[in-house]
């Protein structure tokens, strides 16, 4: 049976509409629900057709292998901008299967890419801070710093800044380091996935060395937001764009298990190199936000945690012996830590 275009909406082809691609991950599910609320009626977006969690109505179905429908799409409808959010993060299976982290991070970005090259449409490109290694253990990095990724999904990535830069030189890359949003799926993204196992009575061991300059999607949905208002802020090309804190990924999990009210034991941490080698790690990647706080309206982006009294600093016993009683309420987690796109879990 020949693929066909499956879209789940009544607009007109003649609608000047704003795509954001990549519903299956983390940013571009949030994305694509965040700019619906700002601009009903004009966001569509493209999932993956053999994906039913993140179905939904003014979705197109397109694989990422499917270039061909991809084409179509833009032959038919007329996009006002695109917001590319397509890539897959799942690191393990990246290593396992690097013909299809091809397929999924780098190939299909460029083909979005040469599409609205083709078509003159303004594209944003959604990265990642895992182009770098951060083997230095110090971070600090800046957008011309030269990238040395470590794992399938960072090379990748890496390439698809390269290559998305020839295709179409106008597009405007955001790195967005470790976004905290939910997944469609509600067991994908950082936050999800930890409350899960503390949820059900599971450990999660995280690594003491792996910190992020972690950005909530709530504030990447106001920059992307700005982007699509005010674009001549953006000039063309790379924006490192996290938050003014470098955050451990045992750091992170120290504070979901506190505010949410877990159990402190299932909390374990590790050095990565513990972990064994696969798949690879990266070390401290936190990124140099300068360049976009620069354009930005002060404040935009703010450190995550927002308050300091949420932070655990360097000491990994704070989630058993801080007092858990100010987040003793119902949905703590999207009141203090999702910051206004707890929706989501509701759908």
């Amino acid at each position: 049976m020949t693929a066909r275009l499956i879209y789940q909406s009544q607009h007109s082809p003649q609608e000047s509409l704003i795509l954001v691609t990549g519903l299956a991950g983390v940013p571009g599910w949030n994305i694509f629900h965040g700019l619906r609320n700002l601009y009903p009626g004009r966001v569509v977006g493209q999932r993956p057709a053999d994906n039913p969690k993140a179905n939904w109505e003014d979705t197109f179905a397109i694989n990422s292998e499917n270039e061909d429908l991809l084409r179509e799409l833009f032959k038919k409808y007329s996009f006002a901008a695109v917001i590319d959010a397509t890539g897959n993060c799942a690191l393990k299976a990246c290593e396992c299967a690097p013909h299809l982290s091809k397929i999924l991070n780098q190939d299909f970005a460029v083909a979005i890419a040469t599409e609205c090259a083709k078509y003159d449409i303004p594209l944003l490109r959604i990265s990642t801070d895992f182009v770098f290694s951060g083997d230095a253990g110090v971070g600090n990095y800046y957008e011309d710093d030269a990238m040395d990724p470590v794992t399938m999904y960072g090379k990748h990535m890496a390439w698809a800044e390269i290559l998305i830069t020839k295709r179409h030189p106008s597009t405007v890359f955001l790195r967005a380091p470790l976004p905290i949003g939910l997944s469609p799926g509600g067991k994908a993204g950082a936050i999800d996935w930890i409350e899960w196992r503390f949820r059900n009575g599971r450990p999660a061991t995280l690594y003491y060395d792996e910190y992020r300059s972690v950005i909530s999607m709530h504030d990447l949905v106001k920059v992307v937001d700005l982007w699509l208002r005010e674009p001549q802020r953006f000039a063309p090309g790379i924006y490192n764009c996290g938050g003014s804190r470098d955050v451990s990924l045992y750091q992170i999990g120290q504070i979901i298990n506190a505010v949410g009210g877990y159990d402190p034991h299932l909390l374990h941490g590790c050095m990565r190199i513990e972990a064994g080698p696969m798949p690879p790690r990266t070390g401290h990647v936190g990124i140099n936000c300068d360049k976009i706080n620069s354009i930005l309206p002060p404040g935009l982006i703010r450190p995550w945690p927002v308050e300091d009294y949420m932070y655990p600093g360097d000491d990994r016993e704070w989630h058993h012996t801080v007092n858990r009683d100010k987040w003793k309420i119902n949905d703590s987690i999207g009141t203090f830590l999702m910051d206004g796109l707890y929706f989501l879990a509701k759908t």
